[in-house]
């Protein structure tokens, strides 16, 4: 079982978030001029890292709010949690090849 801390209330259950993707995906500027392809791009295409990759969570049952956790998708151990307002903690991603860091 993965335990998550949220950064708003504390260590918790995985069962009481919910997984939202790859963190720090840039939202187009101009989603309307952007091809179908680049949109699709946007809409589906993801990184598969192998190691330390940045995910998104929603503390679903609790706060609601949303946050930023590096996972390593190798052991599952999360390395660091953040604030979507915040920078990535690139401590987290040490020891970590330019692939698998995104």
């Amino acid at each position: 079982m993965l335990l998550l801390t949220c950064p708003w209330c504390g260590p918790r259950d995985e069962t009481e978030f919910h997984y939202g993707g790859q963190a720090h995906v840039a939202y187009p500027a101009t989603p309307a001029d952007l091809p179908d392809q680049e949109w699709a791009e946007y809409l589906f295409y993801r990184d598969n890292a192998k190691g330390a990759f940045a995910e998104r969570w929603v503390h679903s049952t609790g706060c609601r709010r949303w946050f930023n956790a590096v996972r390593d998708t190798v052991t599952y151990d999360v390395l660091a949690v953040y604030k979507p307002t915040d920078p990535r903690p690139d401590a987290a991603m040490a020891g970590t090849s330019p692939e698998t860091s995104s």
